[in-house]
């Protein structure tokens, strides 16, 4: 057994030489070969250059003018069906409509009302279509999926379990999103057991999406990746067996917000990533970078804890862990008449903390993307009513989150 001062966060350059040279996981492909794209910010090596490469060659995707691609800038519901017209060509599928809020001198005008023509795309309730409304990766995948009119084959839950945050997949997008996976239009970036349905999609995202799909309709030749979700399993070598000791440290991130607020009572489903390879004193990587941590925020001596309940390797092996957070006791106050754009900018909030700003503020219009695991806050309002502020746990997830192993932890190192 190796003793605590044997283990080490790996460094930014062993992380990302993990993603390259990994061990082939169980529901993907081969590891890329290397494709020099002609956008400055998208190098030989980045994750979707193949994806960006061959659209942009196809024109179905530009950069911008000082040469680079951008591709972790988020994408819009009307960019998104500027791109769906340049890559499908397919007849009208029903008549076209007028949204209230696409005015005929908006620039994506003709690009939505075809999208929405051929079947790609649809409206809200009210006649919008919301065109400056960044798109999920959800909503994504369900467009592609109804656009080539994909049905799931085998059992839609069955299929779904192939990633490890199925529950947060809305219950419309569950069909759409199985045919997806079956098709190999589905690409998770860094993780493959991980769909992040209800995260924005960015430029990279939706390249690789779109290509997929292209892929699928005979439209374009595959492409090697590790990340494209693949529903046949892989034979993998012999696993060996190693003990990561009590104590060690698992650094983690959170990409979804800069913020989390919880009340001092409630209990909050919450994934983390990993974000250093951890490794023995030796090299050998035990908990890769990209790894996800699934646990839950819940009380603790008068503050908010993480708990860990679940390791998910980037190969999709799961285990369960011990390990925890230190308490976080940090508070912040809202008051009546508070902004609540201001309150969740950047912020992910539990359900409780949710049902308390609405009722403090009289905002009734909470975003369920901004709740924490999706929960309805409808019942927890009354809880907070006649309030004029509340106290909320504040919590830096990339900080305050970072958590230590409690108790040895046997892993298979392939």
């Amino acid at each position: 057994m190796f003793n605590l001062n044997s283990w080490q966060s790996g460094t930014a350059a062993l992380m990302a030489m993990s993603v390259t040279v990994g061990a082939v996981a169980p529901l993907i492909t081969a590891t890329p070969s290397l494709a020099q794209t002609r956008f400055s910010d998208v190098p030989s090596n980045y994750w979707a250059a193949q994806f960006i490469q061959q659209l942009s060659d196809r024109g179905v995707i530009a950069g911008f003018p000082d040469g680079s691609f951008r591709p972790e800038e988020a994408v819009t519901r009307a960019q998104f069906a500027a791109m769906i017209n340049n890559a499908f060509q397919k007849s009208p599928q029903r008549q076209a409509i007028n949204f209230v809020d696409v005015p005929t001198n908006f620039w994506a005008s003709n690009a939505i009302r075809q999208a929405y023509t051929i079947g790609f795309l649809a409206g809200y309730p009210g006649n919008r279509f919301e065109p400056n409304q960044n798109i999920p990766r959800q909503q994504v995948l369900v467009s592609l999926a109804n656009g080539l009119n994909y049905s799931p084959t085998a059992n839609t839950q069955t299929t779904l379990q192939s990633f490890s945050d199925s529950f947060n997949i809305a219950d419309w997008a569950r069909s759409p999103i199985a045919a997806a996976a079956e098709r190999r239009i589905v690409v998770n970036y860094p993780n493959v057991q991980f769909l992040n349905p209800t995260a924005t999609a960015t430029r990279a995202q939706v390249a690789a999406f779109i290509y997929q799909a292209l892929v699928s309709s005979n439209q374009a030749s595959a492409i090697s990746s590790p990340y494209i979700v693949a529903l046949q399993p892989a034979t993998p070598p012999a696993p060996v067996s190693v003990t990561i000791p009590q104590g060690t440290a698992i650094p983690v991130k959170y990409d979804q917000a800069e913020k989390i607020l919880v009340t001092k009572d409630e209990t909050a489903p919450l994934t983390l990533t990993v974000d250093q390879n951890v490794v023995t004193q030796e090299g050998t990587v035990v908990i890769p970078a990209g790894s996800q941590v699934v646990g839950r925020l819940q009380p603790a001596q008068g503050g908010s804890q993480f708990v860990a309940e679940r390791l998910v390797l980037t190969n999709g092996e799961e285990y369960q862990i011990n390990a925890s957070s230190e308490v976080i006791t940090k508070t912040e106050t809202i008051r009546k008449g508070s902004n609540t754009g201001t309150i969740v900018r950047n912020t992910v909030l539990g359900a409780g903390a949710a049902a308390a700003v609405s009722a403090v503020t009289g905002d009734r219009a909470i975003a369920t993307e901004e709740v924490l695991g999706g929960a309805a806050i409808g019942g927890l309002i009354g809880l907070f009513f006649g309030r004029s502020s509340v106290d909320l746990i504040t919590i830096a997830p990339n900080t305050d989150l970072q958590m230590t192993i409690n108790q040895n932890l046997l892993v298979s190192v392939r």
